[in-house]
């Protein structure tokens, strides 16, 4: 029985119809088997979506770290990482 999944980009080549499905079985996966997943994902607003705390790499440095709720509403964030 794992305790923790490590995912990397796993929206990265998947039909877009198909993405809400995966991150709803990561999702899952945390809930139901109180599996720790550390989920490295380009598409920020989708990390954010589904992880309860995050960091934001910029050159390979954390630019910027929280709790992803309190990330998503910073206005720093939502103009460098989602589009304003």
């Amino acid at each position: 029985n794992p305790k923790f999944l490590m995912l990397d980009e796993p929206s990265l080549g998947i039909a877009p119809r198909l993405i809400s499905t995966i991150f709803e079985k990561i999702v899952e996966i945390n809930k139901t088997h109180g599996i720790t997943i550390l989920l490295v994902e380009q598409n920020a607003n989708l990390a954010l979506e589904v992880s309860s705390y995050a960091y934001c790499l910029e050159t390979g440095r954390i630019a910027m770290e929280g709790e992803s709720k309190k990330l998503r509403a910073d206005p720093q964030l939502k103009a460098t990482y989602l589009g304003g």
